[in-house]
């Protein structure tokens, strides 16, 4: 028998009273410390090229981490997510760092258990720790090569032990959650799930998911082809802790996706927009009031439980939205009429 997960009740509780402020991301503020290569590659053994490979930054600049975790703390984040996007052996492969995964994991759930739980400490607050799983850099859904559509580079079981590696470590430093974030491929996404399942199964108590898409055009599909409500449907077995966006594009335009997504999982719905669209540089020009006021008509409408910032955000953008949502009721979750519901790369509904 599965024992519950006292993180996830309280996770819920907390998320029944309040909007909750999830952080941003690691790679901006990264950037924004100007590291040299030396400082990614440290006193590792390691014969590639380091620089860029933020990953492994928990191992060789923790303090670094720990700083940018304790700035999105201050700034008002109730959850934070692993700075362990690229930490698994497919991502890692391309610095020659593979060995290190198991490592790199742990050491980046120590870091951020460690901040949350001084930030309760301090306030008597919990905080929350997910572990972030990213995509890979592999599809399992779409050919690499045009004249070969029925050619994949990795399958189904590869990419579940990949991600079981990383989730093993994750939850063996600290983790309370999994997060599946910057989903584009459906079918990677659930080989994660898989994954977290086969884990919650080995430890005997639960293993919380959460999940997130992201868009690739405006249209509201991924690049495996998947509409939003497809997608939900996809994963509603899973019974994640939260569904819901990240990344794609800004607060304006993903609004409509994320009322779909609101109107149809009845689970917590969790987003984390970029700071806006991209400027012709690649950077980001959104100013953390501009977001804070888009996510306040968010909250007002009811389309949230947990809000954050993915691309582009600071922590000052954090602080903006954590503002924008104080006080505000957190989404009520629909209770969906008994169908049957089947996806492909669109959702059809039988009632």
């Amino acid at each position: 028998m599965i024992a519950p997960s006292d993180a996830e009740a309280a996770f819920r509780a907390a998320a029944a009273s309040r909007i909750l402020v999830k952080d941003g991301p690691y790679g901006t503020a990264i950037q924004g410390l100007g590291l040299k290569e030396e400082d990614y590659r440290g006193d590792l053994a390691v014969t590639h090229d380091q620089k860029g490979n933020n990953d492994l930054l928990n191992l060789t600049r923790p303090d670094a981490i720990a700083g940018i975790a304790r700035a999105y703390l201050d700034a008002g984040a109730d959850l934070l997510a692993t700075n362990s996007f690229n930490a698994n052996a497919i991502s890692q492969a391309d610095y020659g760092t593979e060995a290190l995964v198991a490592d790199i994991n742990r050491a980046a759930a120590r870091i951020l258990r460690t901040e949350a739980d001084a930030a309760a400490r301090a306030d008597g607050r919990r905080r929350f720790v997910a572990g972030a799983l990213g995509p890979t850099n592999k599809t399992l859904s779409l050919s690499p090569r045009v004249e070969d559509p029925g050619y994949r580079e990795v399958d189904f079981d590869g990419v579940k032990a990949v991600y079981r590696e990383q989730i093993d470590a994750l939850l063996e430093g600290g983790v309370d959650f999994i997060l599946i974030e910057t989903v584009f491929d459906t079918l990677n996404a659930k080989a994660a799930a898989f994954a977290a399942m086969e884990a919650e199964e080995a430890l005997g108590r639960r293993v919380p998911v959460m999940l997130s898409m992201t868009l690739t055009d405006l249209a509201g599909r991924n690049l495996s082809g998947q509409t939003v409500e497809a997608f939900w449907v996809s994963l509603a077995h899973v019974k994640p802790l939260t569904i819901g966006l990240n990344c794609s594009f800004g607060a304006t335009e993903l609004r409509p996706h994320v009322q779909l997504l609101a109107r149809q999982a009845d689970a917590l719905l969790m987003v984390y927009p970029n700071a806006g669209l991209p400027n012709a540089f690649g950077g980001y020009d959104e100013l953390p009031d501009e977001t804070g006021a888009l996510i306040h008509d968010w909250a007002e409408a009811g389309l949230i439980n947990v809000v954050g910032g993915c691309c582009g955000t600071t922590p000052a953008h954090i602080a903006a939205i954590a503002r924008a949502v104080k006080g505000l009721p957190p989404r009520k979750l629909p209770v969906p009429e008994p169908a049957l519901r089947l996806s492909g790369l669109e959702a059809t509904v039988f009632q």
